[in-house]
């Protein structure tokens, strides 16, 4: 007689974070790991011819693919000859992956003599006339349905973002999630105060690489150091050492964040579908972002004026810890290229002046030279002017109705999108009349398809400044903007003295290098306070001007 053949069992159970979410009642304790292994040890108690020999549980891993630690390890060893027989509750617990499933069942396993029970299905791979017709159709099930799991998740995460609900396992630095309510997120204390400072050390002219050394030196923990230090394991791609220190790049990505002024962005990355998991950036527009989600950390001028010293090449001093004060901010009148420092020394002293960086490089520029005492000084009296004007106008509307201001600012932007709707209805136009233009042979296809690409995107545009010049004028009727908050701006700096690099960014938009005697300066809100003389002039007053300083009064009627 033939000695009984024992098999060396495996004991395979599996439960996954979307079985936990998603499962109705009942359904998780049925599959909980514990019962699972109940069930199987069960099993094997009732049959002779198999011996437990090991147990390997995979606990809050998918279905949908086999990159499991603990079955990985099972196959591991099965080919060493550990294993010869491989048992789970169902089908279900072993993959939900049709084709993945197919092949370890029906081909890597029979060709290893690894015997193969699913016990719930009466799936076993002794009974090859059975399993044949079953197997197909059951991972064919199953892998249906973790297919409709996959659609059932995305869209229920699509709904908590559009919902401005925080979804992310983590919270970007600054921020902690609420401890009432695990989708909201809110300032934490310690590290918001962090990125207060960053700003303000951003602002006063640091470069990234001076803040960054800064909080190194003062054992500031850097954002993956102090998630590890609050028990948050996260896997660290850009730690290079042993404790992640604090870097520009770090600095950079957090002052470029506009999570800190309210702006909640998620979607952004997606995956094909559920059985690839090599994600990827989504389109812009299909981003789901939405604004004054939570508490800001920054005020959003402030993020403003930094974004714009971002897209700025600024460079500090060898031996200064700031960059200089008009650093990225001027350029030559006549080919608009940045200007550029020069030391020279002379005479046991060393002189520094700001020549055209064109002029530097190529010799095709006039050297439009000035020194660096003689720009200050001239760009410092321009900006007392100027905030002596603001500060002027700014009395005459505060003891003004605003709504005169109100009214003429809406004329004004109800002519301009009649304007822009003239410009959409003709862009419409010229598209539907290439068709027949082509039809006729006025134009070729070519032309055809590049002249109905070009007019579309201008019609585009122009739909788009629709839209915004619509939303400020709801904004205006409604009272929902402060088109004078750009006052306090330059007010704060009512008695300057001397230049710095926060008041030069937060001021002024370009200076203009004509030639050492002469430069134009450029301020921010340029606009507005050009708006609003206008509005004046409308209003009865009389505007002059001598060096630079406004006179306004009240014409007199009659």
């Amino acid at each position: 007689m033939d000695k009984k053949k024992i098999y060396h069992a495996a004991v395979y159970v599996r439960l996954s974070k979307e079985d936990d979410d998603i499962a109705v009642s009942g359904k998780v304790e049925s599959d909980s790991i514990s019962n699972q292994k109940s069930l199987i040890h069960n099993f094997i108690n009732g049959h002779d011819d198999i011996v437990l020999t090991k147990e390997y549980v995979d606990d809050g891993y998918s279905g949908a693919n086999f990159d499991r630690p603990q079955f990985q390890m099972m196959l591991a060893d099965i080919k060493q000859g550990i294993i010869d027989c491989v048992i789970v509750k169902d089908l279900s617990r072993f993959g939900r992956e049709y084709i993945d499933s197919g092949m370890y069942i029906e081909r890597l396993f029979p060709s290893l003599g690894v015997r193969f029970i699913a016990i719930n299905d009466h799936v076993d791979s002794l009974d090859d006339d059975r399993n044949d017709i079953i197997l197909p159709f059951k991972n064919l099930m199953n892998d249906a349905y973790c297919r409709d799991i996959s659609i059932k998740i995305r869209s229920h995460l699509d709904v908590k973002r559009r919902n401005g609900e925080y979804v992310s396992s983590f919270v970007t630095y600054g921020y902690m999630k609420s401890e009432t309510d695990k989708h909201v997120i809110v300032p934490d204390p310690y590290a918001a105060d962090v990125v207060r400072m960053i700003f303000r050390m951003k602002l006063n002219g640091k470069s990234h690489e001076r803040i960054a050394d800064y909080l190194n030196n003062e054992g500031i923990l850097s954002p993956a150091e102090y998630k590890h230090s609050r028990g948050i394991h996260i896997q660290d791609h850009f730690k290079t050492h042993e404790q992640a220190m604090w870097s520009a790049m770090a600095v950079r990505r957090i002052l470029g964040n506009d999570i800190y002024i309210g702006v909640l962005t998620q979607g952004i990355r997606s995956t094909p579908n559920n059985k690839v998991k090599q994600s990827f950036i989504k389109e812009k527009k299909d981003w789901v972002r939405i604004e004054d989600n939570h508490e800001a950390i920054i005020d959003k001028h402030s993020f403003s004026v930094v974004q714009k010293l971002l897209d700025q090449d600024l460079r500090t001093a060898h031996e200064e810890e700031n960059v200089y004060p008009l650093a990225g901010v001027m350029v030559c009148a006549d080919c608009g290229s940045v200007m550029v420092r020069q030391d020279i020394p002379a005479g046991g002293k060393m002189y520094s002046y700001y020549v055209c960086s064109r002029h530097k490089n190529e010799k095709n520029c006039s050297p439009h030279r000035i020194s660096k005492h003689g720009i200050e000084s001239m760009v410092l009296e321009l900006l007392q002017t100027h905030i002596a004007n603001v500060i002027d106008i700014e009395e005459i509307c505060r003891n003004m109705d605003a709504t005169p201001f109100q009214e003429i600012e809406i004329r004004e932007l109800e002519k301009r999108k009649e304007d822009t709707e003239k410009d959409v209805h003709k862009y419409c136009v010229f598209r539907e009349h290439l068709y027949e233009d082509m039809k006729d042979g006025l134009i070729t296809r070519e032309d055809y398809l590049e002249m109905y690409e070009s007019y579309g995107k201008k019609r585009d545009r122009a739909e788009k400044i629709l839209a915004r010049i619509s939303e400020e004028i709801e904004h205006l009727m409604e009272n929902k903007t402060d088109r004078q908050e750009w006052f306090s701006y330059f007010k704060k700096y009512g008695n300057i003295e001397k230049l710095s690099r926060v008041v030069v960014v937060e001021l002024i938009d370009r200076i203009r290098v004509i030639d050492k005697k002469h430069v134009e300066v450029v301020f921010n809100y340029e606009d507005n306070y050009k708006l609003l003389l206008k509005q004046l002039g409308m209003m009865g007053y009389d505007i002059g001007s001598e060096d630079g300083r406004l006179c306004i009064e009240k014409a007199e009627v009659g």
